[in-house]
């Protein structure tokens, strides 16, 4: 119970940090979108107030915060940029990748001081262009570029996905590099999350050496098959679940933020073709806003039903009785095509929000237009094509294996029992 309550105590400390330092985050949006990259100072900020630290092992200083007490933190980040909150999700929902690598590498990334994330991660799919060849004591990386690198800029290693082939067949493993290893190319020009600089890489050299245990067959990482060192149940949840409960965590602060933002600029605003000289006394805006409420409360309900499931599996597996393979592929169909229904549904109430605020909040400095932008960009995850996922998921409700596809989302990465086919 103590270390519940202590927890619980670092939860609310982050997000008492989080409320006083949001609306310098907001005042500094436009710039560091211009920039296509955050301040150092934001970085320096948002380190200061504890958010890069909250899915850090206990063992090396961090808060080891639940899934579903780092919701609550991306929430809060996104209420205020939604850029500053896809950099603090990625830092925390890819903590599995480094700590999937084993022991050395877990305290490689966390062992020391840092300031900002510990870890970033590019290109884990078969389609990446980076490969690697065996050597004496290590590999040979040599390829690239590994796109959408979110947090390279900022940390001190990426994990690269590289394409191996040994003569039994291909297969994705991931690469530690050192961030001095890297070179960063400036092509994130993006519609939305511009801050984020989430660029493309490539190596330093034309290739680069990299000793045995920083590459690993990322079959060994999704299915945890090493040892970290670390204890905590936390580093027993599903990945599946960690990452993408808390991806929906964004879109859920942008849409709560956008609201307050509506809420506060609509007192004494006229609406046009109308006769009402105060919006915010309007029946239609009552209508909308209720709509809207309805829209934010279904994704939080769903998201935090998910945070507070994957938490729940993985103490299960830290007691030594994990659910059976069956229903684990089902909850990651489930949390997949659900975390696309809450972007999608938020991104929705925005957009409500967005069309009943007038002209002006289309000019760049309107934080509502800047929800609105990358609302729509969390929707274009190539993670969360809604039809695929609803597909897959109606497919196991109907008692069917869903499509056997290679990557970082896959479903068969738990051999479930087979299941009746339908006729």
């Amino acid at each position: 119970m103590a270390s519940v309550q202590d927890k619980s105590a670092k939860l609310a400390a982050v997000l008492d940090n989080l409320r006083a330092l949001g609306p310098t985050l907001r005042d500094r949006a436009l710039e560091n979108e211009r920039a296509g990259r955050h301040s150092d100072q934001t970085i320096a900020d948002l380190d200061a107030a504890g958010a890069f630290n909250i899915a850090n092992p206990a063992e090396f200083g961090g808060d080891e915060l639940s899934v579903r007490q780092q919701l609550d933190v991306i929430i809060e980040v996104a209420k205020w940029d939604g850029s500053c909150a896809w950099t603090v999700w990625v830092d925390a929902s890819t903590n599995w990748i480094p700590v999937g690598m084993g022991a050395r590498v877990t305290e490689e990334v966390y062992a020391p001081k840092w300031v900002g994330p510990r870890v970033a991660g590019s290109s884990h799919f078969p389609a990446s262009k980076g490969r690697v060849k065996r050597v004496e004591d290590g590999w040979i990386v040599t390829g690239g570029p590994w796109t959408f690198g979110s947090d390279a800029l900022w940390a001190p290693y990426t994990n690269l996905g590289c394409i191996a082939d040994e003569g039994a067949g291909k297969y994705l493993v991931g690469v530690q590099v050192a961030r001095d290893q890297l070179r960063f190319i400036d092509d994130w020009q993006v519609a939305g999350m511009k801050a984020t600089g989430s660029v493309s890489m490539m190596l330093a050299e034309d290739e680069l050496f990299v000793p045995d245990y920083r590459v690993v067959d990322f079959r060994d990482v999704t299915g945890a098959k090493l040892d970290s060192g670390l204890k905590g149940p936390l580093w027993k949840v599903p990945s599946l679940g960690w990452a993408f409960s808390l991806m929906g965590g964004m879109s859920i602060g942008l849409a709560q933020g956008a609201l307050e933002r509506f809420l506060d600029r609509s007192a004494g605003r006229p609406i046009r073709g109308t006769t009402y000289k105060n919006q915010i006394e309007a029946p239609l805006t009552h209508l909308m806003l209720a709509e809207v409420h309805s829209r934010i409360q279904s994704a939080t309900l769903m998201a935090r039903a998910n945070a507070e499931e994957t938490d729940r599996l993985g103490e299960l597996t830290a007691a030594g009785t994990p659910a059976d393979p069956e229903y684990m592929q089902k909850f990651s169909a489930r949390v997949l095509v659900e975390t696309a229904y809450v972007a999608k549904w938020c991104a929705e109430a925005i957009e409500l929000l967005q069309r009943n605020s007038g002209s002006t909040a289309i000019m760049e400095s309107e934080p509502i237009q800047r929800a609105w932008r990358d609302a729509r960009v969390i929707t274009l995850h190539g993670a969360l094509n809604l039809e695929a996922l609803s597909e897959n998921y109606g497919r196991l409700m109907a008692g069917i294996q869903p499509h056997n596809f290679a990557g970082i989302t896959t479903l068969d990465r738990f051999a479930p029992t087979p299941v009746k086919q339908a006729a």
